[in-house]
């Protein structure tokens, strides 16, 4: 076996239909596409979402909402997560190039901590929000709470 003498497999391979090319071919006449209507011209091309003239959906829906361009979007840490982190890399403070490290945000994301879990290390933890819960169990447990 060399590459001169290589073939595909009895059977993978089809020609192609060639259409248009006369009655004698069984695929003359109107070429496959039927009679009349839009879609037997050549150039035809349908719009997406196009539903024959029939108001389409996207029309027929009513608008609501809106998107609030002030919005702040925080990603939510909670006091577990510091909790199991402090130990864990043996930290005692946790800022936000800690939580990066850990891969728990992005440089560019905001932080908020949520109380959810209980601290019992004394920690200093930089964020730039903090629940009201989880300000009380850090400074509870003897911590410091500095926002950004």
């Amino acid at each position: 076996m060399d590459l001169s003498n290589l073939k595909p497999a009895a059977g993978s391979t089809k020609s192609k239909k060639r259409i248009g090319r006369g009655p004698g071919s069984g695929l003359g006449g109107t070429s496959t596409r039927g009679h009349k209507g839009a879609k037997s011209r050549s150039g035809y091309k349908n719009k997406i979402g196009f539903e024959g003239g029939q108001m389409p959906l996207q029309r027929r829906l009513p608008k609501f909402g809106f998107k609030n361009i002030n919005r702040v979007e925080y990603k939510a840490i909670n006091l577990d997560t510091i909790q199991a982190l402090a130990e864990s890399k043996k930290l005692e403070k946790v800022d936000i190039a800690a939580l990066v490290d850990a891969g728990y945000i992005s440089e560019k994301q905001l932080v908020k901590i949520l109380g959810k879990g209980t601290l019992t290390v004394k920690l200093e933890v930089e964020a730039h929000a903090f629940s009201k819960s989880a300000e009380a169990a850090i400074t509870a447990a003897g911590g410091t709470v500095v926002k950004l």
